[in-house]
């Protein structure tokens, strides 16, 4: 049986099918609202805060945009994969902005 604690990129290669590419969905969030477990699962609920004009004023209201349900490992790889994203981040906005090369004819 496989371990539930083990991501499912060490289980070997896995192709990923182009075909419902375009149809996902893109999930924008500004947070998660509130987390749990149930049966084994992981839940998350993922919310966007919503700009409503009021007048003169803005009034923030907070909206769920998403309920995300998964394995134990696939939290695993998800967190990896935000990990390795946030590095990629942090090493992109490290490096020195390059001068344009000047142009010799």
């Amino acid at each position: 049986m496989a371990d539930p604690e083990t991501p499912a990129a060490n289980q070997g290669p896995v192709t990923i099918s182009t075909s419902s590419s375009e149809r996902a969905p893109i999930i924008y969030f500004d947070g998660a609202s509130c987390f749990g477990h149930h049966n084994g699962a992981i839940q998350i609920e993922l919310a966007a805060n919503l700009l409503m004009p009021i007048g003169a004023a803005v009034r923030v209201d907070v909206v769920q945009t998403a309920h995300l349900r998964c394995s134990p490992a696939a939290a695993l790889a998800l967190r990896e994969a935000l990990d390795k994203a946030l590095a990629m981040l942090k090493l992109g906005q490290q490096q020195p902005d390059e001068a344009i090369p000047t142009v010799k004819n």
